[in-house]
């Protein structure tokens, strides 16, 4: 199983023809996930989702191919980790407006899959906790595997 430490992941750069390609691939599930995702957390932790709760689902999972801004990938031995950033367009760029995604390939022949869309949960420093699946344009995209 890869894991951060088992392979390297590569700089953040904008998504080229082969990154944009696995974004056509996993486009549908990755909106359908990510509506889902919403609906769910917002029964126990509407937090992940609060910066964005003013959103219709259409609006929330709005995105095009234009909107996908920065790309990882790691490679292992059986094929591509990408871990991707979409600007969500119905929000204002400078605030929580992206989604941090992973999606796996075995290769240009092989299809794309969607692996996860990114929530973090975070332990503040007071011991109380943090929640969220939306980001802001100067977050890192680092590896995770939720």
């Amino acid at each position: 199983m890869a894991t951060a430490e088992t392979v390297d992941l590569g700089l953040p750069h904008k998504p080229k023809d082969e990154s944009i390609k696995v974004f056509h691939e996993i486009q549908h599930e990755l909106k359908n996930q990510l509506v889902h995702n919403r609906h769910e957390h917002n029964k126990h932790e509407p937090e992940y989702f609060a910066a964005v709760e003013h959103l219709s689902n259409l609006e929330l999972a709005g995105f095009s191919p234009d909107d996908f801004r920065e790309v990882r990938v790691a490679v292992s031995a059986y094929g591509y980790h990408l871990f991707g950033k979409v600007r969500i367009p119905a929000m204002p760029e400078d605030g929580p407006a992206y989604i941090h995604f992973r999606a796996f390939t075995g290769g240009p022949d092989d299809e794309a899959k969607l692996h996860c869309i990114h929530t973090e949960e975070k332990e503040e420093p007071d011991g109380g906790r943090s929640f969220r699946a939306i980001f802001t344009k100067n977050d890192p995209l680092e590896w995770f595997d939720t």
